[in-house]
């Protein structure tokens, strides 16, 4: 037997039959007792008949006024069943007198097989029905079963008749209950319901379908699982909106690296148009050549940091061996001073060297990367600090600062305030590039910004 799919026809049918089996145990240990109970009480009387007929006068001979013997007992309770096996005779009173038979040869033979025990034995007797009956010298007395056999067969169609209208009635009720208790469990899957009928393939998607509060409350089943859909839907969301974010971030990336590309394109093309038409011109051929020598180096330069950021978006590993970040800060330090002596640069460097477990090529891109932002986004005259610390470095300006808006996006690939977006500005791949970096190596970079001072803290371990 196959039980119904749903969670409440099973429980409705596991309860019935629970209360099925139950009843019935019930009805059959009832009717047990009682059965033993009366056949208690009706071997009671058959032994009581067969001390009685120890003193009777015998099966010989008519009762008074020309009757047959009444089971030898006077007016006492007769035994209806009386014999002498021995002797061949046997007889079965009536309840009125001239209708009582005598036993035939077979029921004497049965009757003459029951042990003479004292105990109380049953006997079917051919045509007059089951009989309890007791030996005591050798007469055999007995009581038919016949009442108490009515009764108990009564008492189970009752319990079958009253078990049928228990059935019945507690499926109507557990099934009443059953789906009301499981009301709230309908409500939590109407919820998942309309979020699994949400366009989620694609765009922007804000998943505001959560499990009411009162049926979140986590001492119930079915709160526990309304408290667990709501906080995988707020996973959800909060995986759809990072996806939103990055498949925008990646969107702005391939636009800003176009146009980025696009620019020192399309003067490569310019210049090389202006060589081929004035083939005689060496001063103009000079020009283009060096124009498109500048442009294709910025365009290398911007193809290989997008080639760097693309390898550490993979998870390439980069390179673990002892760098000196003494000797890294100072070179760095001495080129920027070169590159701009408007600027004031200060190094603080504490009594030991300083070496940590990295890439030295990449910190060297790190350092420098710091450097020329400071360089290019501060005025001449601003005093730029390179500090080294147990844990890394840290550079710091007295600039103007980032832009507010700027500053908590400082790090996004092409992320460039407005001045930026003409060609002094870079391509804005340089803070990127820091964290890239930093994150390869297990570090942690973090930016404080306000007008006057800036400080990029950088550490590696």
């Amino acid at each position: 037997m196959r039980l119904p799919r749903s969670l409440a026809s099973r429980l409705v049918v596991t309860t019935v039959a629970l209360v099925a089996v139950a009843a019935l145990l019930i009805s059959g240990a009832t009717a047990l007792v009682m059965r033993n109970y009366l056949n208690g009480q009706l071997d009671d009387k058959v032994l009581s008949s067969a001390r009685r007929a120890e003193d009777g006068p015998g099966l010989r001979g008519p009762g008074p006024h020309g009757h047959e013997p009444r089971g030898l007992f006077g007016n006492q309770e007769p035994a209806t069943l009386v014999a002498l096996p021995d002797e061949g005779v046997g007889i079965v009173l009536a309840d009125q007198p001239g209708d009582s038979a005598q036993l035939d040869d077979e029921a004497l033979d049965l009757l003459a097989d029951v042990p003479d025990d004292g105990e109380v034995h049953t006997v079917d007797v051919p045509e007059h029905g089951r009989y309890r009956v007791t030996v005591e010298g050798g007469l055999v007395s007995g009581l038919p079963t016949e009442s108490v056999d009515a009764a108990v067969a009564s008492v189970v169609r009752w319990e079958l008749l009253l078990t049928l209208l228990g059935v019945v009635s507690t499926g109507a009720l557990a099934s009443s209950v059953v789906r009301r208790q499981l009301r709230p469990l309908t409500e939590v899957a109407e919820t998942a319901r309309a979020v699994a009928t949400l366009p989620l393939a694609s765009g922007e998607v804000g998943v505001t379908e959560r499990v009411p509060a009162h049926l979140t409350d986590e001492r119930t089943e079915v709160g526990q699982v309304g408290a667990a859909l709501n906080t995988l839907l707020s996973h959800v969301e909060s995986s759809l909106d990072a996806r939103h974010r990055s498949e925008q971030q990646v969107r702005q990336f391939v636009a800003d690296a176009s146009h980025e590309l696009r620019t020192p394109l399309a003067t490569i093309v310019g210049y090389a148009e202006l060589a081929r038409r004035r083939p005689g011109d060496a001063e103009a051929a000079a020009t283009a050549l060096a124009k498109v020598e500048e442009e294709s180096t910025r365009m290398t330069r911007l193809v290989e940091d997008l080639l760097l950021l693309a390898r550490l978006d993979a998870g390439r590993p980069l390179a673990r061996e002892p760098v000196d970040l003494t000797r890294l800060l100072l070179e760095a330090v001495e080129d920027a001073r070169v590159l701009a002596p408007e600027h004031r640069w200060t190094l603080h460097l504490p009594e030991e060297s300083v070496e940590v477990l990295g890439d030295e090529q990449a910190l060297h891109q790190v350092v420098t990367n710091l450097l020329t932002n400071a360089r290019k986004h501060t005025p001449p005259g601003t005093e730029v600090t390179v500090s080294l610390t147990d844990r890394g470095f840290e550079v710091a300006d007295d600039g103007p600062g980032f832009p507010p808006e700027l500053a908590d996006h400082a790090f996004e690939r092409f992320a460039r305030g407005d001045a930026a977006r003409h060609r002094q500005g870079g391509v804005g791949l340089g803070l990127a590039l820091v964290r890239a970096i930093v994150t390869a190596h297990g570090g942690d970079v973090r930016l404080e910004s306000t007008p006057g001072h800036t400080r990029i803290r950088v550490d590696l371990r």
